[in-house]
């Protein structure tokens, strides 16, 4: 059980990247919210969104788990946050490869800068929850300045 913990939540191992775990952690997230979720959510995207909050969930009880096997709050090995980060941002979005590519900056900067709440999160919850929610609310942060984008071009 505890390959499968860490293989979940280092994104398939890329969290032992030893450049920018996090932004390979992003790509996997880029790649399975492409080939996978969006076929998913452009059919039904009420049952996508129940479906994406099991998975959060199950997201954050891993996260804790992992915190625990490597001994660290939010071990730089832990990518699972940033997969469904990404997925959060491209979540009913164009998938061309311009919007792709301004999905994955927009996330990189939103979960670098962390702005509020992300910010608070992050330094103050603990556990799995801490390590998951402040991806998310970076993900919906890049979910909607992508939006505007699309609206306006």
């Amino acid at each position: 059980m505890r390959q499968v913990i860490i293989f979940f939540a280092t994104g398939a191992y890329t969290g032992y990247s030893p450049f920018a775990p996090g932004t390979a952690g992003s790509m996997v997230g880029l790649i399975v919210g492409y080939f996978f979720c969006a076929p998913a959510w452009q059919q039904d995207p009420m049952i996508f969104a129940a479906i994406f909050a099991a998975v959060f969930v199950l997201a954050c009880l891993i996260a804790g788990r992992a915190e625990q096997i490597f001994g660290e709050h939010d071990s730089s090995k832990i990518v699972l946050d940033e997969v469904l980060g990404m997925i959060a941002t491209m979540f009913l979005n164009p998938l061309g490869w311009p919007w792709l590519l301004g999905g994955f900056l927009l996330f990189r900067l939103f979960d670098i800068f962390k702005p509020f709440p992300a910010s608070l999160i992050d330094r103050r919850m603990p556990g799995g929850p801490g390590v998951m929610l402040d991806d998310l609310f970076s993900g919906i942060y890049a979910n909607i300045v992508l939006r505007i984008l699309a609206h306006l071009l």
